[in-house]
């Protein structure tokens, strides 16, 4: 356990230290140092200066810089100056990575099917939409476990992307293993539809490079002038894994009933894979949070009536794997950032059982009183004035809700400022309240 305690100080301490970073000046390198301290400090369940300020953007970016959501998607030199423009503006302590800006070219050479993105499928004003499909069958569990990278070259890729479609045509590549084998299994890119699949695949490369370079010159800029990115990597739940991308809503809910034990080691598998996802970025961005969405295991209710899962379920399928996750982050070093939509108030005392200070629970909505006495000492709070306070309440009401926040969750320390969720739909005004007032009122005394 000391070890584990070190490594995450050691990678909080390294971040937040700022080596390596060329600041543009002296007042930038120490206002680097105090923001990230001061998340860091939350982290660990200490007692900061003052209540960090962390607001989820991603488009609304756009809206405060008064360009659409297909500008940003489209021009990278766009998408920085607005996300930039409202960053040094506003000033939040850390800032949310534009994470689908100047994707369009990409999703375009991929011919995804998954997103309706502006002028694909929805309004250029507004932000993509996921589509969720069987992109798995049922019977293909056992391919998935013994060659998960067969599986997605072949099956996976050609159903969800159009341009890639011929590539279920090749031969396993795991044959290509002796050169007494490698005569057949690279002849399908020969064929016309190979020809034209990987004629698109470097039209992809080319659009995810663009994409790399993107995101890597905006944080290193942001660096230079004293402002982190709030996560430096990204992960999913092993359950959500499977159900959000692979096999659906639908599909999943009858692997529970018809094969619930493949269905676990599918998820006990990908914990390990999504463990190396996260820390390999982490590696690049020497920013040790890692940004973990959670989607199938919610409740919609306080009770935990509705939802996709009962409680029952939760812990049978979903909460294994993920403290595998979270497991395997914390041994790295890494801070897993759970960002928790729906409502968790009835998982509350089985989420609790994590490391203490190596986790951040993003609640979208919860019992904030019952969060704070439940998981308020183990892990750091983050959020959350409520998605629909932000679109359609005012200042006042945005205030007082933070108001409320500080008080419970901010008491003692171990808590992050955020909103439930991001919107372009959130008002300016009411996102400037929750920073403004944070900065204002969650001084500690």
């Amino acid at each position: 356990m000391e070890a584990t305690v070190n490594k995450t100080q050691q990678r909080l301490d390294e971040w937040c230290s700022g080596e390596g970073i060329d600041f543009v000046s002296e007042e930038a390198k120490e206002a680097y140092k105090k923001r990230t301290k001061r998340i860091a400090d939350a982290i660990l369940l200490k007692q900061p200066d003052r209540v960090p300020v962390v607001p989820m953007m991603e488009f609304f970016y756009a809206k405060y810089a008064n360009v659409s959501a297909y500008d940003v998607m489209y021009n990278s030199e766009i998408a920085s100056w607005a996300t930039k423009k409202t960053i040094l503006e506003l000033e939040p302590d850390a800032y949310e990575p534009p994470l689908f800006f100047n994707t369009g070219p990409l999703f375009e050479a991929l011919d995804i099917k998954q997103i309706k993105w502006p002028g694909h499928g929805v309004p250029y004003s507004n932000a993509f939409q996921y589509v969720e499909e069987e992109y798995m069958k049922a019977d293909e569990y056992e391919l998935l476990i013994n060659d998960p990278s067969d599986f997605i070259l072949r099956r996976y890729l050609p159903r969800v992307c159009g341009n890639l479609s011929a590539f279920q045509n090749l031969s396993p590549l795991r044959n290509a293993f002796a050169y007494y084998t490698m005569f057949t299994p690279f002849a399908g890119f020969a064929t016309p539809e190979g020809k034209a699949a990987l004629e698109a695949f470097i039209e992809v490369s080319e659009a995810s490079l663009d994409y790399v370079k993107f995101t890597g010159n905006f944080s290193a800029e942001m660096n230079r002038l004293g402002f982190s990115s709030i996560f430096g990597s990204f992960s999913l739940a092993p359950f959500d894994a499977i159900a959000d991308t692979l096999r659906g809503t639908h599909g999943v809910m009858l692997d529970m009933y018809r094969q619930p034990e493949v269905l676990k080691e599918a998820c006990d598998r990908f914990a390990w894979s999504l463990v190396d996802m996260a820390v390999s970025a982490a590696e690049i961005s020497k920013q040790p949070i890692v940004f973990i969405p959670l989607h199938k295991g919610t409740a919609t209710n306080y009770d935990g009536k509705g939802g996709f899962m009962s409680l029952d379920q939760f812990e049978e399928f979903y909460w294994p794997s993920l403290r595998k996750l979270i497991d395997g982050l914390v041994d790295h070093g890494l801070v897993p950032n759970l960002f928790v939509e729906g409502n968790y108030t009835s998982r509350l005392d089985i989420i609790k059982d994590i490391p203490k200070g190596k986790c951040i629970y993003h609640f979208e909505e919860v019992d904030i009183h019952k969060a704070k006495k439940a998981v308020g000492d183990v892990a750091c709070v983050r959020g959350s004035v409520p998605i629909q306070l932000m679109c359609f309440g005012n200042e006042d009401e945005v205030k007082e809700y933070c108001k409320k926040l500080i008080d419970v969750y901010g008491a003692g320390g171990g808590f992050l400022m955020d909103v439930a969720n991001a919107s372009e739909d959130v008002k300016i005004e009411n996102m400037k309240a929750v920073i403004d007032f944070t900065k204002e009122y969650g001084v500690y005394k």
